[in-house]
C-alpha cells in the first residue's frame, strides 16, 4: 500500500499554484470585468463580487482563501451553470449562493480596503459604463 504524502503547505513561500487555481485565476482575470459590465444592473451582489475580486488578487490574501474566492468568481463568469444568467429573476441565484458562501467563509480576509475599493469601482462603472482599466 503506498504511503500518503503529507498535505502541502499552501502558505509556504515556495509553493506553486495548483493548476486549478491558476486556471481559475486566468478565467477571472480575463472574464470578470466584461461579465460584470454586461450584467451590472442585474447583479444584486456586485459589491461582494468586486470586493472578493480585490481580495483574491491581494498579495496578502492566503493561498487557500484566494483559491476559494477565485473558484467562486470563476463560477460567476462561466457561461454554463446550473441556472443560466439570462433567466430574468433567477439567473444569478446560483452564482449568488456560491459567492455568498465563499464570502461568508472568508469574511475575515476581505478587508475594509477591498470593500471600499469595490464601492468606488462600482460607482465609477455606473457613471462611465466602463470597467476599470487594470
Amino acid at each position: 500500500m503506498p504511503k500518503h504524502q503529507a498535505t502541502p503547505d499552501l502558505e509556504a513561500e515556495d509553493v506553486t499554484l495548483p493548476s486549478t487555481i491558476k486556471r481559475n485565476e486566468d478565467t477571472v482575470r480575463n472574464g470578470f470585468w466584461p461579465k460584470l459590465q454586461t450584467f451590472l444592473a442585474r447583479v444584486p451582489f456586485a459589491g461582494k463580487a468586486v470586493a472578493a475580486y480585490y481580495c483574491a488578487f491581494d498579495p496578502d490574501t492566503p493561498l487557500k482563501a484566494k483559491g476559494i474566492l477565485l473558484a467562486a468568481l470563476a463560477y460567476f463568469i462561466m457561461p454554463i451553470d446550473v441556472l443560466p444568467d439570462v433567466i430574468l429573476g433567477l439567473g444569478f441565484t446560483d452564482d449568488l449562493t456560491v459567492l455568498a458562501t465563499a464570502y461568508g467563509l472568508l469574511r475575515s480576509h476581505i478587508k475594509p480596503e477591498h470593500v471600499e475599493r469595490a464601492r468606488q469601482t462600482l460607482d465609477e462603472m455606473r457613471k462611465s459604463g466602463e470597467p476599470p482599466s487594470a
